[in-house]
């Protein structure tokens, strides 16, 4: 029989032509009117406690408000995150913004893109969140040169690597839910994606501080409950100061403690309440208990991808979330001097309820997997 012989060459590598996301031709930014402003003489008070219902509590379980104009709602993961294609935040009634707030409360953050509430103004942006709790004034993060304190502008770029420096020689890898050393942090939250990298990074990690709790054992989650931390921004402040003349401290150093385990007012999950930038301590632990118990806690929260999500922008993405029962994380994984523009509007919330230390709540019997696996 016959044979031939085929020599093979080894193809030239294809050219990939990656999607890029929007960018201007000159490079100057997408939203200039959400460019940092950064003013050392501002000050603001404080707001110190106030009532808070949450909306959630009137909200239609079935969600007729918020989906009636959804075309795809999918998970992002088991635990955390949910993206709904088809809705426009800018067009929901109170009735539906009261549906956001239970569904956020539910799967921890919600991700919209294509959405015009980007480009509907700051009033009408802050008109929109504050249906939720008083707006947020951050205490050194620069806002819109126009005004409005409430806009916290994220900002990484060429022009400004102030974010960027303040990272330097550290992991910008930090779990944490924003603000939780104010009397009564964050709950809704929104952030508006103007302009990302242009090829890909800038992501959001998130995870579930419910999902978090629930995977420890019945017994040590008991342990927890009843335990209060303290909470301060002091490392932040810290940070900022490093400005020199530069430096914007708008308010005090801000120090409190909360419960370590909290309930939602809504839903009445429970969710640890700890994380690595903010808490500082177990009260009534010496320091090398609370060391030990909060490296464990902290390492539970960052290494369980089982209960994560990453959530990725583009211009025109709005991700709201509840920081009541998730934390979160920037990933800074782009190349410096790359442009990464948002804003962030941040409702405040309730006081934090603590869990109630019970004997047995039977949480350990309805667990099919500690059961199969002889734990209760």
């Amino acid at each position: 029989m016959a044979t031939t012989t085929e020599t093979v060459t080894a193809a030239a590598p294809l050219a990939l032509k990656l999607s890029q996301r929007p960018k201007n031709a000159d490079g100057s930014a997408l939203y200039p009117d959400f460019l940092p402003h950064y003013d050392p003489l501002e000050k603001v008070d404080d707001l110190g406690y106030f009532e808070h219902i949450d909306v959630g509590h009137r909200a239609d379980p079935t969600f007729p408000n918020l989906l009636k104009n959804a075309t795809k709602v999918y998970d992002l993961s088991p635990n955390v995150g949910t993206e709904i294609e088809g809705v426009q935040l800018s067009q929901l009634s109170p009735e539906g913004l009261d549906e956001l707030a239970l569904l956020a409360a539910q799967r921890g953050g919600l991700v919209f893109r294509n959405q015009d509430f980007i480009g509907i103004g700051l009033e009408e942006q802050k008109k929109v969140v504050a249906h939720f709790g008083p707006l947020h004034v951050h205490g050194w993060a620069p806002h819109p040169a126009a005004g409005s304190p409430e806009h916290m502008i994220i900002y990484d770029h060429k022009e400004d690597l102030r974010v960027r420096r303040s990272w330097k020689g550290r992991s910008p890898v930090q779990w944490h839910s924003d603000q939780t050393p104010e009397p009564q942090p964050p709950g809704v939250t929104f952030i508006g994606m103007l302009e990302s990298p242009a090829a890909a990074g800038g992501d959001t990690l998130m995870s579930s501080s419910v999902a978090a709790y629930r995977s420890l054992s019945p017994r040590f989650r008991k342990r927890l409950e009843g335990l209060t931390a303290i909470h301060s921004n002091n490392d932040g402040v810290k940070q900022e100061l490093k400005n020199g003349d530069n430096a914007v401290m708008r308010r005090q150093e801000l120090i409190q403690e909360h419960p370590v385990v909290i309930v939602h007012p809504v839903t009445k999950e429970k969710a640890l309440f700890v994380n690595p930038v903010y808490t500082k301590r177990i009260v009534g632990f010496d320091e090398e208990e609370s060391d030990y118990l909060l490296k464990f806690l902290f390492d539970h929260i960052a290494k369980r991808q089982d209960f994560q999500c990453r959530i990725r922008y583009e211009a025109g993405t709005v991700l709201v979330w509840d920081q009541r029962v998730t934390n979160h994380s920037q990933t800074l994984d782009y190349p410096a001097g790359d442009r990464r523009h948002a804003f962030r509007l941040t409702s405040l919330a309730n006081k934090p309820i603590p869990a109630l230390i019970e004997e047995d709540d039977g949480e350990c019997a309805k667990d099919l997997g500690r059961v199969q696996l002889g734990l209760c």
